[in-house]
């Protein structure tokens, strides 16, 4: 795809968004089927059913994904897709980039071994390397717009009202 070929795609949508706010919220779902047996979960994606289950850290084998990954795979999925839009609305060329992911997990809280351990990820690290001739300033400015419309970063960064609802059947 090139830079004209996503314009003309993302036109569209851009004046119909700013002609009325409301046809821009989309709501995304998701949904998982917890196990009777396991310690897992199925959910269904577009390309199949993936079962969830404990990173060995937390007791699991290894067999299955471990929804900690899964997290840093969105951020760099999400990143990803996000830079190379950005960088063809700017016109920057690049031989080859990629995004690598990492983030610290203390497992101690989230198996309850240490209360004052933090359940979750205390840290995420996300590196860019790009092979590009482009000025150094143009690719700092591609970096900072991908964080700044990278949906999944954007939700990380600046955390969002997450609520949870028991409906009893």
């Amino acid at each position: 795809m090139n830079k004209e070929e996503l314009r003309e795609i993302q036109t569209p949508l851009k004046e119909k968004y700013k002609e009325d706010r409301e046809k821009a919220i989309v709501t995304l779902s998701s949904k998982s089927i917890i196990s009777k047996e396991d310690v897992n979960c199925k959910l269904k994606s577009f390309n199949g059913e993936l079962i969830a289950g404990l990173h060995p850290a937390a007791g699991g084998d290894g067999s299955e994904a471990c929804s900690g990954d899964m997290l840093l795979q969105a951020l760099a999925a999400c990143a990803g897709v996000t830079f190379r839009a950005v960088s063809l609305a700017m016109g920057i060329q690049y031989k080859n980039a990629e995004i690598r992911v990492e983030g610290d997990i203390d497992f101690r809280g989230t198996l309850a071994v240490d209360k004052t351990a933090p359940v979750g990820f205390k840290e995420i690290r996300m590196n860019f390397i790009i092979d590009s001739d482009e000025e150094e300033e143009k690719l700092k400015k591609l970096l900072e717009l991908t964080e700044r419309y990278c949906v999944v970063y954007q939700t990380l960064k600046t955390g969002t009202n997450i609520e949870s609802e028991l409906l009893i059947k």
